[in-house]
Protein backbone atom coordinates (compact mmCIF):
# COMPACT_ATOMS: atom_id res chain seq x y z
CA UNK A 1 0.00 0.00 0.00
CA UNK A 2 1.19 3.51 -0.75
CA UNK A 3 -0.08 6.77 0.70
CA UNK A 4 0.44 10.14 -0.98
CA UNK A 5 -0.50 13.58 0.30
CA UNK A 6 -1.85 16.10 -2.23
CA UNK A 7 -1.12 19.70 -1.29
CA UNK A 8 -0.87 23.01 -3.14
CA UNK A 9 0.67 26.45 -3.23
CA UNK A 10 -2.66 27.97 -2.21
CA UNK A 11 -6.41 27.56 -2.19
CA UNK A 12 -8.50 26.88 -5.30
CA UNK A 13 -5.43 25.75 -7.24
CA UNK A 14 -6.69 22.29 -8.19
CA UNK A 15 -5.92 19.73 -5.48
CA UNK A 16 -9.30 18.02 -5.83
CA UNK A 17 -9.12 18.09 -9.64
CA UNK A 18 -5.73 16.37 -9.56
CA UNK A 19 -6.69 13.90 -6.84
CA UNK A 20 -9.92 12.92 -8.61
CA UNK A 21 -8.05 12.54 -11.91
CA UNK A 22 -5.54 10.19 -10.34
CA UNK A 23 -8.31 8.18 -8.67
CA UNK A 24 -10.07 7.69 -12.00
CA UNK A 25 -6.80 6.72 -13.67
CA UNK A 26 -6.08 3.98 -11.13
CA UNK A 27 -9.67 2.72 -11.18
CA UNK A 28 -9.51 2.50 -14.98
CA UNK A 29 -6.46 0.28 -14.56
CA UNK A 30 -8.32 -1.94 -12.12
CA UNK A 31 -6.17 -0.87 -9.18
CA UNK A 32 -7.51 -0.37 -5.66
CA UNK A 33 -7.52 3.29 -4.67
CA UNK A 34 -9.14 5.44 -2.00
CA UNK A 35 -8.98 9.00 -0.77
CA UNK A 36 -9.54 11.21 2.24
CA UNK A 37 -10.19 14.93 2.54
CA UNK A 38 -10.03 15.09 6.36
CA UNK A 39 -10.38 18.87 6.67
CA UNK A 40 -12.60 21.06 4.48
CA UNK A 41 -13.78 24.63 4.93
CA UNK A 42 -16.41 26.47 2.93
CA UNK A 43 -18.53 23.31 3.07
CA UNK A 44 -22.26 23.45 2.31
CA UNK A 45 -24.26 20.22 2.51
CA UNK A 46 -26.80 21.77 0.15
CA UNK A 47 -24.10 21.84 -2.54
CA UNK A 48 -22.41 18.59 -1.54
CA UNK A 49 -22.30 17.13 -5.07
CA UNK A 50 -19.96 19.93 -6.17
CA UNK A 51 -17.96 20.05 -2.93
CA UNK A 52 -14.46 18.60 -2.65
CA UNK A 53 -15.68 15.55 -0.66
CA UNK A 54 -18.51 15.06 -3.14
CA UNK A 55 -16.18 15.14 -6.15
CA UNK A 56 -13.77 12.68 -4.54
CA UNK A 57 -16.57 10.27 -3.65
CA UNK A 58 -17.87 10.41 -7.23
CA UNK A 59 -14.35 9.74 -8.55
CA UNK A 60 -14.23 6.64 -6.32
CA UNK A 61 -17.61 5.52 -7.64
CA UNK A 62 -19.23 5.91 -4.25
CA UNK A 63 -22.58 7.44 -3.35
CA UNK A 64 -22.50 10.99 -2.01
CA UNK A 65 -24.41 10.70 1.27
CA UNK A 66 -24.12 12.32 4.69
CA UNK A 67 -22.40 9.21 6.19
CA UNK A 68 -19.96 8.85 3.28
CA UNK A 69 -19.05 12.56 3.44
CA UNK A 70 -18.56 12.34 7.22
CA UNK A 71 -16.27 9.32 6.83
CA UNK A 72 -14.22 11.06 4.14
CA UNK A 73 -14.12 14.51 5.76
CA UNK A 74 -14.67 14.45 9.55
CA UNK A 75 -13.61 18.09 10.05
CA UNK A 76 -16.05 20.16 8.00
CA UNK A 77 -16.54 23.89 8.47
CA UNK A 78 -19.00 26.34 6.95
CA UNK A 79 -16.89 29.49 6.56
CA UNK A 80 -14.60 29.64 3.48
CA UNK A 81 -11.59 30.58 5.62
CA UNK A 82 -8.39 28.94 6.81
CA UNK A 83 -9.27 25.92 8.97
CA UNK A 84 -8.24 27.56 12.24
CA UNK A 85 -10.41 30.61 11.52
CA UNK A 86 -13.32 28.58 10.14
CA UNK A 87 -13.28 26.33 13.20
CA UNK A 88 -13.16 29.32 15.55
CA UNK A 89 -16.31 30.73 13.91
CA UNK A 90 -18.09 27.59 15.12
CA UNK A 91 -16.48 27.50 18.56
CA UNK A 92 -14.42 24.48 17.55
CA UNK A 93 -10.78 23.54 17.07
CA UNK A 94 -8.97 20.84 15.13
CA UNK A 95 -7.25 18.38 17.45
CA UNK A 96 -3.95 17.88 15.61
CA UNK A 97 -3.11 14.61 17.37
CA UNK A 98 -6.56 13.25 16.53
CA UNK A 99 -6.11 14.31 12.89
CA UNK A 100 -2.79 12.45 12.66
CA UNK A 101 -4.26 9.33 14.28
CA UNK A 102 -7.22 9.41 11.89
CA UNK A 103 -4.89 9.55 8.88
CA UNK A 104 -2.50 6.89 10.17
CA UNK A 105 -5.37 4.51 10.86
CA UNK A 106 -6.58 5.03 7.29
CA UNK A 107 -3.08 4.44 5.92
CA UNK A 108 -2.74 1.21 7.90
CA UNK A 109 -6.09 -0.16 6.74
CA UNK A 110 -6.10 1.01 3.11
CA UNK A 111 -5.79 -1.30 0.14
CA UNK A 112 -3.79 -0.08 -2.83
CA UNK A 113 -3.11 3.65 -3.07
CA UNK A 114 -4.51 6.15 -0.59
CA UNK A 115 -4.56 9.84 -1.48
CA UNK A 116 -4.89 12.27 1.42
CA UNK A 117 -5.91 15.68 0.15
CA UNK A 118 -4.97 18.67 2.26
CA UNK A 119 -6.77 21.96 2.71
CA UNK A 120 -5.66 25.29 1.26
CA UNK A 121 -1.94 25.73 0.73
CA UNK A 122 1.17 24.22 2.27
CA UNK A 123 1.42 26.77 5.08
CA UNK A 124 -2.25 27.32 5.92
CA UNK A 125 -2.85 27.07 9.70
CA UNK A 126 -4.85 24.16 11.09
CA UNK A 127 -4.85 25.42 14.68
CA UNK A 128 -2.87 27.89 16.75
CA UNK A 129 0.46 26.09 16.25
CA UNK A 130 0.24 23.65 13.32
CA UNK A 131 0.13 24.09 9.54
CA UNK A 132 -0.60 21.73 6.68
CA UNK A 133 3.16 21.33 6.29
CA UNK A 134 3.34 20.05 9.88
CA UNK A 135 0.53 17.62 9.06
CA UNK A 136 2.38 16.14 6.07
CA UNK A 137 5.67 15.93 7.96
CA UNK A 138 4.02 14.17 10.90
CA UNK A 139 2.59 11.50 8.59
CA UNK A 140 5.96 10.91 6.96
CA UNK A 141 4.49 10.23 3.50
CA UNK A 142 5.45 11.73 0.13
CA UNK A 143 3.56 14.64 -1.35
CA UNK A 144 2.35 15.91 -4.70
CA UNK A 145 2.54 19.71 -4.94
CA UNK A 146 -0.11 21.34 -7.15
CA UNK A 147 0.53 24.85 -8.48
CA UNK A 148 -1.08 27.20 -10.97
CA UNK A 149 0.36 28.80 -14.11
CA UNK A 150 -0.56 32.42 -13.35
CA UNK A 151 2.02 35.20 -13.30
CA UNK A 152 3.84 34.86 -9.96
CA UNK A 153 3.42 31.12 -9.63
CA UNK A 154 7.16 30.44 -9.91
CA UNK A 155 7.92 32.26 -6.67
CA UNK A 156 4.90 30.76 -4.92
CA UNK A 157 5.82 27.26 -6.10
CA UNK A 158 9.47 27.45 -5.09
CA UNK A 159 8.51 28.92 -1.70
CA UNK A 160 6.02 26.11 -1.06
CA UNK A 161 8.54 23.52 -2.20
CA UNK A 162 11.19 24.96 0.11
CA UNK A 163 8.76 24.74 3.05
CA UNK A 164 8.11 21.06 2.32
CA UNK A 165 11.73 20.11 1.77
CA UNK A 166 12.81 21.94 4.92
CA UNK A 167 10.53 19.56 6.85
CA UNK A 168 12.05 16.57 5.03
CA UNK A 169 8.87 15.89 3.05
CA UNK A 170 9.62 13.88 -0.09
CA UNK A 171 7.95 15.63 -3.02
CA UNK A 172 7.27 13.01 -5.69
CA UNK A 173 5.75 15.30 -8.33
CA UNK A 174 4.97 18.91 -9.13
CA UNK A 175 1.73 19.39 -11.07
CA UNK A 176 1.01 22.66 -12.84
CA UNK A 177 -2.75 23.00 -13.16
CA UNK A 178 -3.36 25.57 -15.86
CA UNK A 179 -4.83 28.80 -14.54
CA UNK A 180 -7.59 30.63 -16.37
CA UNK A 181 -6.31 33.42 -18.64
CA UNK A 182 -2.66 32.79 -17.72
CA UNK A 183 -0.41 35.39 -19.35
CA UNK A 184 2.70 33.19 -19.40
CA UNK A 185 2.97 30.13 -21.68
CA UNK A 186 2.89 26.89 -19.69
CA UNK A 187 5.99 25.56 -21.44
CA UNK A 188 8.02 28.59 -20.33
CA UNK A 189 6.87 28.20 -16.72
CA UNK A 190 7.79 24.51 -16.78
CA UNK A 191 11.17 25.28 -18.35
CA UNK A 192 12.03 27.69 -15.54
CA UNK A 193 10.77 25.47 -12.73
CA UNK A 194 12.58 22.38 -14.01
CA UNK A 195 15.90 24.16 -13.54
CA UNK A 196 15.14 24.71 -9.87
CA UNK A 197 13.22 21.56 -8.87
CA UNK A 198 15.14 18.81 -10.70
CA UNK A 199 14.95 15.81 -10.21
CA UNK A 200 11.30 16.27 -9.14
CA UNK A 201 9.15 15.54 -12.23
CA UNK A 202 6.99 18.41 -13.49
CA UNK A 203 3.66 17.74 -15.24
CA UNK A 204 1.09 20.19 -16.59
CA UNK A 205 -2.62 19.45 -16.82
CA UNK A 206 -5.42 21.46 -18.46
CA UNK A 207 -7.74 22.84 -15.80
CA UNK A 208 -10.86 22.43 -17.91
CA UNK A 209 -9.89 21.07 -21.28
CA UNK A 210 -10.17 18.05 -23.52
CA UNK A 211 -11.05 15.05 -21.28
CA UNK A 212 -8.87 12.73 -23.37
CA UNK A 213 -5.91 15.09 -22.95
CA UNK A 214 -6.54 15.26 -19.19
CA UNK A 215 -6.71 11.46 -18.97
CA UNK A 216 -3.37 11.13 -20.74
CA UNK A 217 -1.84 13.72 -18.41
CA UNK A 218 -2.96 11.79 -15.34
CA UNK A 219 -1.64 8.54 -16.79
CA UNK A 220 1.78 10.18 -17.23
CA UNK A 221 1.61 11.64 -13.74
CA UNK A 222 0.82 8.25 -12.22
CA UNK A 223 3.84 6.77 -14.00
CA UNK A 224 6.00 9.28 -12.11
CA UNK A 225 4.54 8.06 -8.81
CA UNK A 226 5.37 4.40 -9.33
Amino acid sequence: MSAIFVTATGTDIGKTYVTAGLIRTLRAQGRPVSALKPVVSGFEMAAVEKSDPGLLLQAMGRAVTSPSVAALSPWRFHAPLSPDMAAAREGRTIDFAELITFCRDAIDSARGTLFIEGVGGVMVPLDSTHTVCDWIAALGIPAILVAGTYLGTISHTLTALDALLSRHVAVCALVLNESDNASVPVAETIGTLVRFVHPIPVTATPRAGNPALSDETFRRLHEHLE
